[in-house]
């Protein structure tokens, strides 16, 4: 394939980002008021019947304050709030959150926090009660070269002991397999009725959702339904697919560098929803994928998609996440709050942090993070195999092995796949340096990174080509004029309708409001 340099992250919104950062900062002052101590004393004395005591200073998360509190002749307990400016739509986020971790606690043997309480409303705001587990470290620490500052990115140590980074792997192995067992009819959050049972009930809170509130002000208005559940992997699919285009269209600022940046984008995107709307992103891979170029290519044979059933899958599942005691024993595994039930594709593909940091924030670029990926690879394969062995039948709740599922998932470029369709900032240079050839076939070589829209251009829809133009002179006008843009929801809709429409999707648009 042509060989394509770039920041592989394109950038957030950073008028919002500071925005966001000035109301972080008032929040902070408010956030060890005594007063707000002391209700949360009182919070806890009442739900455990025992005088409690705020005892350590509060922790700082990436989307949450925690708090804790001696229970008299009790546990320790944290309480569990979301952050103001970070956590978006915090009061959904904690019901989903805290169900969510109340299925694992009693429907799994992961081993994580006990919740006792939780509320969307309450007068410390939102808020979840939990269990303290004594730990020294979490297991990115266990990972991580030794000595490093905690407060910056983690990578993982290059001179780690293969015992070592077996060892710790099939922890995390045991873990993803023990997830892979439990199947949904559904694709969405998990929600506890009044009788204690669990059901997919509601949206999907992602971390990309999160991102595109916090970080690019996209309109709330333009998300699915709170209550909406999807049916289908492809009916998922293209829910995330339109999520890039309203990437794409409301971000104001700094996403788009130039008229033809803007159309790289532009035709990525579209090309992106074209075959989400023909059903075809959840057979890429798999044996029933007659449509890719890379298929028709290859004589190989390929493991069957999985049907219509759906599995847990966490955007924030990783090592850092995962607490471990002084023998490096998993003691308990946290923050669930991105966690819900996804098309069963997700957790076919190799976790993306073998290497502790993402590829598209990977210091030395992405082509690096890949070449060291595949060295941990097949260390992490290893690992899954040995866990299905452990585990015996009870592993075994595909017609295939995990692990086999994992090593195609790399072969193929699914794991790409996912993880363009869940990250709008790494979508274009994933789409374009794993997805595009792989779909439509070769390009000619020494493409120019700013030109590559001109060999795609032609795959486009009748309406999506003609409306191109139109968008980036637009867009280009917009992004002339930097400031925070608050869209009227009416109006953010009709935007929205307005594109969509143009590549013959009006219907589909419309059908979300």
């Amino acid at each position: 394939m042509p060989k394509i340099l770039d920041n592989a992250r394109q950038d957030f919104d950073e008028l919002v980002w500071d925005k966001n950062d000035e109301e972080w900062e008032e929040a902070q002052k408010a956030l060890s008021k005594k007063s707000l101590c002391r209700r949360l004393e009182l919070l806890v004395a009442e739900n455990f019947g025992k005088p409690a005591t705020w005892v350590t200073p509060m922790i700082i998360g990436g989307y949450n304050n925690l708090y804790r509190i001696r229970v008299e002749d009790g546990p320790d307990v944290l309480v569990r709030r979301p952050s103001i400016s970070q956590a978006q739509l915090p009061e959904e986020k904690t019901l989903r959150e805290a169900a969510t971790a109340k299925y694992i606690q009693q429907k799994t043997k992961i081993p994580t926090p006990r919740v006792f309480c939780y509320s969307d409303f309450s007068d410390v705001g939102p808020f979840i009660i939990i269990e303290r587990v004594e730990h020294k470290s979490s297991l990115s620490h266990a990972l991580t070269t030794p000595g490093i500052d905690r407060e910056i990115t983690h990578a993982l140590d290059p001179n780690i002991s293969q015992a070592t980074l077996e060892d710790l792997y099939l922890k995390v192995a045991n873990i993803i397999l023990e997830l892979s067992h439990h199947q949904f009819s559904r694709i969405g959050s998990l929600l506890e009725a009044d009788d204690g049972s669990f059901s997919v009930a509601g949206r999907p809170i992602t971390q990309n959702i999160n991102d595109m509130l916090q970080l690019a002000n996209i309109p709330s208005a333009l998300l699915s339904p709170e209550y909406k559940t999807f049916q289908s992997s492809d009916e998922y699919y293209l829910n995330l697919a339109r999520d890039h285009m309203v990437q794409l269209i409301f971000q104001q600022n700094d996403l788009v560098k130039s008229a033809d940046d803007c159309r790289n984008k532009y035709v990525a995107r579209q090309l992106f929803h074209q075959l989400a709307k023909q059903g075809r992103l959840s057979t890429f891979g798999f044996a029933e994928d007659n449509w890719s170029a890379q298929a028709r290519a290859k004589n190989s044979n390929l493991l069957p998609a999985p049907p219509n059933s759906f599995r847990l899958y966490g955007d924030d599942f990783r090592p850092g996440n995962i607490l471990i005691n002084d023998a490096n024993e998993v003691v308990s595994v946290i923050d669930w709050e991105f966690t819900y039930t996804a098309p069963t594709q997700f957790i076919l593909d190799p976790p993306w942090w073998l290497l502790l940091d993402t590829p598209e924030m990977w210091n030395a670029g992405i082509d690096d993070w890949v070449k060291n990926y595949e060295l941990r690879l097949e260390t992490w394969l290893s690992a899954i195999k040995a866990a299905e062995e452990s585990a015996g039948s009870k592993s075994q709740s595909m017609e295939f092995p995990l692990s086999a599922y994992i090593r195609q998932s790399w072969e193929t470029g699914r794991f790409w796949l996912s993880y363009a369709a869940r990250k709008s900032w790494a979508f274009d240079t994933v789409f374009w340096k794993y997805l595009d050839e792989r779909f439509f076939g070769p390009r000619a070589d020494f493409v120019e990174k700013i030109e590559l829209w001109k060999t795609r251009v032609h795959l486009l829809s009748e309406g999506a080509r003609n409306a191109m133009e139109i968008f980036v002179e637009r867009k280009v006008e917009e992004m002339k004029e930097r400031k925070v843009v608050e869209w009227d929801p009416e109006a953010a809709k009709s935007r929205l309708a307005e594109v969509l429409s143009d590549c013959d999707l009006e219907v589909n648009a419309q059908a979300y409001f």
